[in-house]
């Protein structure tokens, strides 16, 4: 029986606009809103899938070489000694090269405590050398996530507070 380790939530609103404004722009505050009440937590398709299906909060197009930040609107708590490891949809990559830009995001347990809180969001590229175009309707899977447990060495002594992402922990 598979352990149950983590529960997602949204941000709040004023982190989301925080992180729409800052990737998009200026935008009217209640088409933000819009886009924020229809923020879908992550959840498996099948009982069998390992990975939580993350939904695109707007409609994404991106031409060959193209990249986008999104802001999810998410956020996980989860047990220490855990990760939840982030990849591009199966299909997306395997039909477009559709492609996370750090390769594999990684939510550390900590990072929900951020001033960020634990804003999730995904880099992403569209890789093609078939000079595919990439449309991603609003409300449909992007990205998926994995929680793996992970162990570390007997003498570690690691003490560092996390505030942030994106290499924030050097």
């Amino acid at each position: 029986m598979a352990k149950r380790i983590a529960k997602f939530e949204k941000v709040s609103f004023e982190q989301f606009k925080e992180g729409w404004t800052d990737t998009f722009g200026e935008a009217d505050e209640a088409k933000i809103r819009e886009i924020y009440d229809a923020v879908r937590l992550p959840e498996r398709a099948t009982s069998g899938s390992a990975g939580y299906d993350f939904f695109a909060p707007a409609a994404f197009t991106l031409r060959p070489g193209e990249t986008v930040k999104i802001p999810t609107g998410i956020r996980v708590r989860m047990e220490e000694e855990w990760v939840l490891k982030c990849y591009p949809r199966s299909g997306l990559g395997f039909k477009y090269r559709l492609q996370l830009n750090n390769t594999v995001g990684i939510i550390d347990s900590d990072y929900y405590y951020s001033d960020n809180e634990g804003h999730i969001f995904s880099k992403i590229t569209n890789d093609t050398n078939e000079g595919k175009t990439v449309e991603i309707p609003a409300g449909t899977g992007f990205m998926q996530g994995i929680f793996v447990e992970y162990g570390i060495t007997v003498d570690d002594e690691a003490k560092g507070v996390r505030n942030g992402g994106f290499g924030s922990t050097s």
